[in-house]
């Protein structure tokens, strides 16, 4: 059996990501975390450790869809 952890956004975020995922595939912001942090941490095994100008590409990418301040 799978375990879970919670983790916490602020609340304007968490309304952002509901109107974001509004049509897609993603049935909640739980869905959509775990999607980005999936996605960041195959890049990271598949690439070896992340350089931070690739850290920050991904930051920004992030912020660009309004999942980061």
């Amino acid at each position: 059996m799978t375990e879970y952890t919670t983790v916490s956004i602020p609340k304007d975020l968490a309304d952002r990501v509901e109107e974001t995922i509004e049509g897609t595939s993603f049935q909640s912001t739980s869905d959509l975390v775990r999607f980005l942090l999936r996605s960041i941490v195959i890049q990271h095994q598949k690439e070896g450790q992340l350089t931070e100008a690739e850290f920050e590409e991904i930051t920004e990418q992030l912020r660009g869809l309004g999942y980061l301040e």
